[in-house]
């Protein structure tokens, strides 16, 4: 995946998720906040404040806050008018930072008219789910294993967990730093998440047996299969707002892509 579309896609998400339809709200007639030295601030600049506070912060839409933000944005012009005065605009990394800006705003501006465009199907959410469901099984297993860096000493451990415990051989020779002081304990997950073939080779234990060396990127493992119990699968409208957004951001990401593509890079 290219660099740049990772990058505008996250800086559009973040200015998209700011401003989320504060266009649609705009009110006709923009009436003036205030007007500072002449120049007007328009009220609908104090209500996408006021959004932003209320939906992000989470705090309560009072007159008090009200009149803070309205407060703060007369002290933004005033000094933004003192800086352009001084010619602060034109300075180099100044007009820089107000160039990037612009672009962050757009950016948001496009995800929004995309999303807004582009709306997800249900029938895509729900084959989503069914993928996800018929992906991670109806089980769910707990799994310990000991990681280490060549075949013969994954040989060694598997002849040695068959004599001693197994959480005692984990602790001594472990190269796992997240499951060495658990005894090897992995917890209970679904074999598709692991790194294959190791999640594979779960699937062909019995509850208590311990697999033969298994190769990995990260190295060489001795499995054992501590117990397995029936996995609750979320229902789809639990997990709809994750499919929803994931979606999302996959069809984003290949609108940025295809610019991508299409534009003239020099």
């Amino acid at each position: 995946m290219l660099k740049f579309s990772k990058l505008a896609l996250m800086s559009a998400l973040l200015a998209f998720a700011a401003g989320a339809h504060a266009a649609d709200e705009k009110p006709a007639t923009d009436k003036s906040a205030a007007l500072v030295n002449g120049v007007s601030i328009p009220q609908s600049r104090v209500d996408l404040r006021v959004k932003v506070a209320t939906t992000q912060g989470g705090q309560p839409d009072t007159p008090e806050m009200r009149k803070a933000i309205r407060e703060d944005l007369v002290n933004l012009e005033i000094i933004s008018q003192a800086a352009v005065k001084a010619g602060l605009d034109k300075q180099g990394e100044t007009a820089q930072q107000l160039e990037l800006a612009k672009q962050s705003v757009l950016a948001g501006a496009f995800v929004q008219d995309y999303a807004k465009n582009h709306p997800i199907s249900e029938d895509s959410l729900k084959q989503d789910y069914e993928a996800l469901k018929a992906r991670v099984g109806s089980k769910e297993y707990k799994v310990s294993h000991v990681l280490v860096a060549t075949e013969d000493e994954a040989k060694a451990i598997a002849k040695r967990v068959k004599k001693e415990k197994f959480a005692k051989v984990a602790k001594e020779k472990s190269k796992d730093p997240g499951s060495k002081d658990n005894g090897g304990d992995l917890g209970w997950t679904v074999p598709t998440n692991f790194v294959q073939p190791f999640g594979e080779a779960i699937l062909t234990l019995a509850k208590g047996q311990v697999s033969a060396p298994v190769q990995t990127q990260y190295g060489w493992h001795v499995i054992r299969l501590e117990d397995t119990r029936e996995l609750k699968v979320p229902t789809f409208e639990e997990v709809r707002p994750q499919l929803e957004k994931r979606k999302q951001q996959e069809a984003i990401q290949k609108a940025i892509t295809e610019l991508r593509e299409k534009a003239k890079v020099e």
